[in-house]
């Protein structure tokens, strides 16, 4: 799995896609690394701490890489042309520049 994301983090063009190839084996190999933990262990104490670890993990993978992807396109660090559909310019020209919701010409939420 290391070696497909190492692949993937070479060949592929731009940030976001990288970031993909990056975070996706990441869990699935922590979940491995941890069961093989586990079974080496023999304890049963230490089920819920992996469990908790690998819970964690899967909570704050895809949120710092929504993070690391969302300020790679405000900063403009991507290649558009690879972009398939994109919904975030979409709610970027309806904030203001100072970070306020628009309705319309003028008028303010």
């Amino acid at each position: 799995m290391s070696l497909a994301a190492a692949v993937g983090l070479v060949r592929f063009p731009d940030l976001l896609t990288r970031m993909h190839a990056g975070t996706k084996p990441q869990v699935f190999g922590l979940l491995l690394m941890l069961t093989a933990v586990a079974l080496g262990s023999r304890n049963a104490w230490m089920i819920p701490l992996i469990v908790l670890g690998w819970v964690f993990q899967l909570l704050t993978v895809p949120v710092s890489a929504h993070m690391v992807g969302r300020s790679t396109y405000r900063t403009k660090h991507l290649n558009r042309d690879t972009l398939t559909q994109d919904d975030l310019q979409e709610v970027l020209n309806r904030v203001g520049p100072d970070g306020q919701h628009t309705d319309g010409p003028g008028r303010t939420r």
